[in-house]
């Protein structure tokens, strides 16, 4: 079943029709990338408006709705309203910018827009769940990004600036197929690797220290994301005993991930782990959230996300530590649930690598 024939089965009853502006859920609703453009969605119709620059790419790459070519978009947006007698609509209120909805609403007097989360809600729940072609593509990326770690090690040696470890890693992955990076990547040395979303800069590796690579690439549109932490030279006692709890504690919430989990009981299992190593409050972020079209979606591993795991769901588990000032590690996987375990995607090695 197509995406949006989805969606016009999930519509909340108080709503007559949907209109879906937002790039990636008008791309997974449509099968269609682009930056502009218009979805209206009935429970009998589903309309594309694009303009000129993507109507020939549209009418020969979009999945179960009709293309239009956008002429004026007051009177298209009215007459579609009109001729299905549409008299309520869904927006996207938790992604939709405010400015987009006060025009939406000046483009259509005559029509209620129910502005509370009940489409935002609808669209979530049907993005968690990722379909068969969709993982393909995920595992893909994740294979690329593979690829690119081991092309890299033998780069990282003393001397070398994050920034062009940084470089090289994206080149290998456009080479290889990849459409781009699915983020800006985190590459980071030394006590720099104790700043989660540390940015790569002209810093140059030195010999007893870490390297984190916080990497992912895009492939048919679907993001990849890995995360390893390798030594460079030799690695002290400290920096052993972080990297073997952040592992124990990854290790741990993986065999604990299947089908009907709670997101926050797995995160806790990691969180004690290396807590009660001596390192509480130095593992800020929540052990994981899901990855799609976008890098960062629901639901999360979080101590905060009472959701429940589904087979189908894509996840990254990420426990770090981070020490400030000194060092830090993480080590992330990018894993499928399945309703008895799961599968885990990313196959680079995963003890300490001194290099």
């Amino acid at each position: 079943m197509d995406a949006v024939k989805k969606l016009q089965l999930a519509l909340p009853q108080e709503l007559d029709a949907a209109i879906i502006i937002t790039e990636h859920n008008r791309r997974y609703f449509s099968g269609f990338p682009a930056t502009d453009g218009i979805l209206f969605v009935t429970r009998d119709r589903a309309c594309l408006i694009m303009d000129s620059r993507y109507i020939e790419a549209a009418k020969a790459q979009a999945k179960g709705c009709e293309v239009v070519l956008l002429t004026d978009r007051v009177s298209q947006l009215r007459k579609l309203a009109k001729d299905s007698g549409v008299k309520t609509v869904g927006i996207e209120a938790r992604e939709l910018p405010l400015a987009d909805f006060n025009r939406l609403r000046g483009e259509l007097p005559d029509v209620r827009f129910d502005d509370s989360t009940a489409l935002s809600d609808v669209i979530t729940s049907l993005r968690m769940i990722k379909e068969p072609e969709e993982i393909e593509c995920i595992r893909k990326a994740q294979e690329l990004t593979d690829a690119a770690y081991e092309h890299i090690l033998p780069y990282i040696k003393p001397g070398v600036a994050e920034r062009d470890l940084a470089l090289e890693l994206e080149f290998f992955m456009r080479k290889n197929g990849a459409s781009g990076p699915s983020f800006d990547f985190i590459v980071v040395s030394g006590e720099k690797t104790s700043m989660p979303h540390g940015v790569p800069g002209e810093r140059r590796i030195r010999s007893g220290e870490f390297v984190t690579m916080d990497t992912g690439a895009i492939f048919g549109g679907y993001c990849s994301d890995m995360t390893r932490t390798v030594a460079v030279g030799g690695a002290s006692s400290a920096m052993k005993h972080v990297y073997d709890t952040v592992l124990k504690a990854q290790l741990a919430a993986e065999d604990a991930i299947r089908a009907g989990e709670r997101c926050d009981a797995v995160d806790k299992i990691a969180r004690d782990i290396i807590y009660n190593a001596g390192y509480a409050g130095c593992f800020g972020h929540g052990l994981g959230h899901s990855v799609g079209l976008e890098i960062h979606e629901n639901p999360r591993l979080s101590p905060s996300c009472g959701d429940k795991l589904a087979s189908g769901m894509l996840m990254t588990v990420e426990p770090g530590i981070y020490l400030e000032g000194r060092f830090g590690v993480r080590i992330e996987d990018l894993v499928v649930v399945t309703d008895d375990g799961l599968e885990i995607l990313t196959k680079s090695p995963k003890e300490l690598t001194i290099l």
